[in-house]
């Protein structure tokens, strides 16, 4: 009390003007993520669905204006510290889960790798916060119109055991700010993998989320040249380039660690 009053006038008026300010950041810091929640809550129709062109538009309007700072993320957090002499752990942030999509965010440090998977029946919308990182992925090849459906080795792709056709979507270093990218169920890249460069966060988005009783598992794929396997000799079509996908198990030295989300909490009403 005494130290208030000996405060002038204009120093009272300063300190009420800081304190505005820290509150109308707060409030968009909320409202960034709040905005996001409120959107996929109108996109996003649940499992069998994909959303329309222009609700694919506005989502990743929405999303591309996120950044670390709006979801309360920094380098110096030791999520995206790499310890020596062990295999780089990923941590998982969660912000919201339900029947029709999930948000959450995979912190990386460097090298930290999430192994070739697939997206079942779902469509993806992930923002790069910050860092670099390469990704590689794939589609199935269509095997109705597959130009090397005679291959020995070559099966269907759905369901089963053994290698199959994959299509390369992107092969490439991704640096933090980009848009964010967005893969469907049959296209876009469904089939992804990501390894860190440097310290990377990556906002992820999902609908419908993973669900092993909806039959939405995620598979993870050891990737192969396309000559490790007969049929060599055919010449690749239109510049396109191919690999083999066989299912495997989940990597042993992938593992994904559970860390409280410190950002601007969601409201549900």
């Amino acid at each position: 009390m005494l130290v208030g009053a000996q405060l002038t006038s204009s120093e009272r008026g300063n300190r009420k003007s800081r304190r505005r300010q820290k509150r109308s950041n707060t409030n968009t810091m909320q409202t960034v993520v709040q905005r996001l929640f409120e959107t996929c809550r109108e996109v996003f129709s649940g499992p069998g669905t994909v959303p329309s062109p222009g609700d694919v538009m506005r989502l990743r309007s929405v999303l591309d204006t996120i950044t670390a700072q709006d979801v309360g993320l920094n380098l110096n957090m030791r999520c995206f510290r790499q310890s020596d002499g062990q295999q780089p752990r990923i941590t998982y942030l969660h912000l919201h889960e339900c029947d029709k999509f999930s948000i959450g965010i995979f912190c990386l440090p460097p090298s930290g790798i999430i192994p070739l998977h697939n997206h079942p029946g779902m469509t993806v919308f992930s923002k790069l916060l910050f860092g670099s990182m390469h990704i590689k992925s794939y589609d199935w090849v269509d095997t109705l119109n597959d130009p090397y459906d005679s291959f020995p080795g070559h099966t269907n792709n759905i369901g089963q055991v053994g290698p199959s056709l994959a299509m390369v979507k992107s092969d490439g270093v991704v640096t933090a700010p980009c848009d964010t990218a967005v893969l469907f169920p049959n296209d876009g890249g469904n089939m992804h993998c990501f390894t860190a460069l440097t310290p990377c966060a990556v906002l992820d988005v999902l609908g419908p989320p993973y669900s092993d009783d909806e039959g939405r598992h995620c598979t993870y794929y050891n990737d192969f040249a396309f000559t490790s396997f007969p049929g060599d000799a055919i010449i690749q079509s239109n510049g396109d380039s191919y690999a083999w996908l066989e299912e495997t198990e989940k990597p042993e030295d992938f593992v994904v660690v559970g860390a409280p989300y410190r950002g601007p909490r969601i409201i549900e009403n």
